[in-house]
């Protein structure tokens, strides 16, 4: 087993699982304590580096694409002092992240883990309920509807709206979004048919502004991660559409049947020569009766075809 200590947290590797501890230090970001205990399977790691600086170091974890709903929705938004799968080293510890990474490498390579996209996620999200407060207002998750109530600060319009219940059924996306400088942040929650005129997010009666990550937004990311857990996946294969029912004695046919190309024929003439050759036509023609005797072709469809043949002739 392979172990890091670092003041932000402990890593560990079994062979199987990265475990990231967060410190309980006073110096650590809230996000990361906020987060918690994470048990990272090694199928979910696309890679991990260790970047020497002159104070010692960081040791980078990255995930595959999809693996993680919290990266899902704040990765690329957090800082690397928030950022859980990042690890600050002190100097002393250096050689030891440095194994840490090549254990790590090692077990990547052994197993052929592929660094692409995954289909579902291998992280579970927080458990519910959960809940977190904004500038104008708090927001609740059950795990079946996400609730938004606003105070005094809310804009008259959101307060006209009054307190929001939005099942899961009905939200579409999530956008989580940290403050930056003095730009308020945001975690909206993106439904199919979004009220009017709510563009802006303090306007918007789906959308709770937040204060900076270092006061409450550590909450409100992963409540975040937690509505998106139960969404489909953005890279899961589509659901096929049902078939349509049919009527008792109805034969079901695949979809419409143009003029259809059949039996290839030996020849090695254009399409155009073949098709005004009568021998092809007639070949066709047959074809076409055999499908309509056999019931795959109805008696309009067997007649479309049959004169779109003839005037080829």
């Amino acid at each position: 087993m392979a172990e890091l200590r670092a003041k932000d947290g402990t890593w560990t590797f079994d062979g199987e699982t990265v475990r990231i501890v967060p410190g309980r230090d006073r110096g650590v970001h809230r996000l990361r304590q906020v987060v918690g205990e994470i048990a990272v399977p090694l199928a979910a790691v696309a890679g991990i580096a260790f970047e020497p600086g002159r104070k010692g170091g960081r040791l980078r974890m990255r995930l595959r694409e999809g693996a993680d709903p919290f990266l899902q929705v704040c990765g690329g938004r957090i800082s690397d002092d928030a950022d859980p799968y990042q690890l600050a080293v002190e100097n002393d510890r250096a050689g030891a992240a440095e194994y840490f990474a090549d254990e790590v490498r090692d077990a990547l390579t052994v197993e052929s883990v592929p660094d692409t996209p995954l289909d579902r996620y291998l992280l579970p999200a927080a458990q519910v309920p959960l809940g977190a407060n904004g500038q104008d207002g708090s927001v609740a998750f059950d795990g079946d509807t996400v609730r938004l109530e606003w105070n005094w600060i809310a804009e008259e319009r959101k307060r006209a709206t009054g307190t929001q219940r939005i099942p899961l059924s009905e939200i579409v996306a999530v956008e989580w979004h940290p403050a930056v400088g003095l730009d308020s942040g945001h975690l909206r929650f993106r439904v199919a048919n979004p009220p009017p005129g709510s563009s802006q997010p303090k306007h918007d009666p789906t959308c709770l502004l937040l204060w900076g990550t270092k006061k409450e937004s550590g909450t409100s990311a992963v409540l975040a991660a937690a509505v998106v857990a139960r969404l489909p996946h953005p890279y899961a294969a589509p659901t096929p559409a049902p078939a349509p029912a049919q009527t008792p004695g109805q034969t079901a046919v695949p979809g419409p049947v143009a003029a259809p190309q059949l039996g290839s024929g030996a020849s090695s003439a254009s399409p155009a020569q073949a098709d005004a050759d009568p021998d092809v036509v007639l070949r066709r023609l047959r074809e076409l009766g055999d499908l309509h005797r056999d019931g795959i072709l109805d008696d309009a469809e067997f007649a479309a075809a049959k004169a779109a043949l003839l005037r080829r002739l």
